[in-house]
């Protein structure tokens, strides 16, 4: 799998990352370093606390690395749980599907980084 393969299989921008990165190489070392970020786990375990405020912080992150790869589909996913999270101190049932929907973005797009990796 390409890197212009990769990027189109995750619903992502490669013509957007290419123009700030400017080669394969240099894209495909950001991405492995989202494979192996500890955003999303940190996610997961906040909200499983019921800690919004770390939770918030953890969906910001996530969203501000896929802003920055261009990683469209995750990064959508990611915004829209951060803003439901911004300024909450109470978990809710709306969180839930917008949980899932980032869960399912983010396994999808660490399943083709992991595929581009060989």
């Amino acid at each position: 799998m390409t890197v212009q393969e990769c990027y189109a299989a995750m619903g992502a921008d490669y013509a957007d990352v290419m123009s700030r990165l400017r080669t394969d190489e240099r894209i495909t070392k950001f991405l492995i370093k989202v494979a192996d970020d500890k955003s999303y786990a940190l996610l997961i375990d906040s909200l499983n606390a019921r800690n919004m405020e770390e939770a918030f912080r953890a969906a910001h992150t996530l969203k501000g690395v896929c802003m920055n790869l261009s990683l469209n589909k995750l990064y959508s996913s990611a915004a829209q749980l951060t803003e439901a999270l911004r300024g909450r101190t109470e978990y809710g049932a709306d969180i839930e599907p917008l949980l899932a929907c980032v869960k399912d973005d983010y396994e999808h797009t660490v399943s083709c980084i992991r595929t581009l990796q060989g």
